[in-house]
C-alpha cells in the first residue's frame, strides 16, 4: 500500500508540474538592433529623440518645396515683380552721379554706368558694374552705391602715373606697381621718368625700391634700362650712365657706394659719361671723347693749316 501512495504521489507531482509548464509559458528575449543601441547611447529621451527627428522630417521636406520652386523660377518671379512695384513707387533710376574722372576715357565710363537708366533700384547690379569698370586700366578702384530713391552714384579713384615703359618700339604710361595704363607719343610727358627694356615695368617696385636708399641721387636720376632681364643701368639728368651689378643686395651697396664717391669728389657733371660698378672691387669709368679742333681760317686772323695756305696763294 505504501509503494502504491508513493506512486500515486510521483504521478500527481509529475501532473502538476505539466500543467504549471503549460500555464507559465518561457519569454523570448528580445534582440536589439545596432540603431537602437545607438539610441540609447544618446544622452536624450525617447520622446525628445521622437520630436528631433519630426523637425528634420520637416526641414528635409522645407528643403525639396524649396528646390522645386527655384527650379520653377517661383523667386525670380517674384523678386521681378517687387522690383516693378518699387519702381512705380519712384524707386528707379533716374540720375547718375559720376566722381574722380581726369585721365580715364569718359565715354567707356558713360557706357557701362548709363546703361543702368530708368531702371528699377532693386535691379541694379553694382557688383557688376564695379566689376566692368575695374577691366579700364586708369582704374585703381571704384565705389558703386545707390542713394535712394533715384540716383546712382559712382566714386572712382584713378591711378597716378609715375613713369614712361619704353618697349618694342612704344612708349606707355605706367603707374608704380607697373601696371599699364595707355600708350603715349615720344616726348608726351618730359617729366617723368623713362623706364627702358622688356619686363622694366615688372621692376619697377624694385627700381623704386632700390633709388629710396640713396636718397641724394634719387632727384638726379632721369631713368632707367633693364639689362639682360637681370640687372638695372640708371641714367643722370647730367647725361652719366650708372652700371649697377646683378641681385638686390649687390646693386643697393653698389649703389650706396656711389652716392657716397659722389658727395665726396662729385662725380656727375664732369667729364665722364659711364660709371660702372659691376665688379665689386673697383670702378671703371669711360670719359667723353674730347672734341676735334676746329679748323680757323687766315682771312680772320687766325693761323691758317698747311694745305690751305697753297690754295689761297693760287686763288689770289
Amino acid at each position: 500500500m505504501a509503494v502504491a501512495a508513493r506512486k500515486g504521489g510521483k504521478t500527481t507531482a509529475k501532473r502538476n508540474n505539466k500543467s504549471a509548464s503549460k500555464a507559465a509559458p518561457r519569454r523570448k528575449v528580445r534582440q536589439l538592433s545596432l540603431f537602437d543601441r545607438f539610441l540609447r547611447t544618446l544622452p536624450f529621451s525617447e520622446a525628445e529623440i521622437q520630436r528631433m527627428f519630426t523637425w528634420i522630417s520637416i526641414a528635409i521636406g522645407a528643403l525639396i518645396i524649396l528646390g522645386v520652386a527655384v527650379f520653377m523660377g517661383v523667386p525670380a518671379m517674384a523678386y521681378q515683380q517687387y522690383a516693378q512695384l518699387s519702381a512705380k513707387a519712384g524707386f528707379e533710376v533716374k540720375r547718375v552721379e559720376i566722381t574722380g574722372m581726369d585721365r580715364v576715357d569718359q565715354l567707356k565710363v558713360y557706357d557701362i554706368v548709363l546703361a543702368e537708366k530708368d531702371r528699377a533700384m532693386a535691379l541694379v547690379d553694382v557688383e557688376k558694374i564695379r566689376g566692368d569698370l575695374m577691366k579700364y586700366g586708369w582704374i585703381k578702384d571704384v565705389r558703386v552705391s545707390r542713394r535712394l530713391p533715384e540716383t546712382l552714384v559712382v566714386a572712382i579713384i584713378e591711378r597716378k602715373p609715375t613713369a614712361v615703359w619704353q618697349h618694342s618700339g612704344k612708349q606707355s604710361l605706367i603707374d608704380e606697381a607697373g601696371i599699364v595704363l595707355e600708350n603715349v607719343s615720344p616726348n608726351a610727358v618730359p617729366g617723368l621718368p623713362v623706364l627702358d627694356g622688356e619686363g622694366a615695368n615688372v621692376q619697377s617696385i624694385a627700381l623704386k625700391e632700390l633709388i629710396e636708399k640713396a636718397p641724394s641721387l634719387k632727384p638726379q636720376i632721369s631713368g632707367a634700362s633693364w639689362v639682360g632681364n637681370r640687372r638695372w643701368d640708371l641714367a643722370f639728368k647730367t647725361g652719366e650712365t650708372l652700371a649697377l651689378p646683378e641681385g638686390e643686395d649687390a646693386s643697393a651697396q653698389a649703389l650706396l657706394n656711389f652716392a657716397r664717391m659722389d658727395g665726396i669728389h662729385r662725380l656727375l657733371g664732369k667729364d665722364i659719361i659711364r660709371f660702372d660698378l659691376r665688379d665689386p672691387a673697383r670702378m671703371y669709368v669711360r670719359k667723353a671723347p674730347k672734341a676735334a679742333p676746329k679748323p680757323t681760317d687766315a682771312a680772320d686772323g687766325k693761323s691758317a693749316s698747311p694745305k690751305d695756305g697753297p690754295k689761297d696763294k693760287d686763288s689770289a
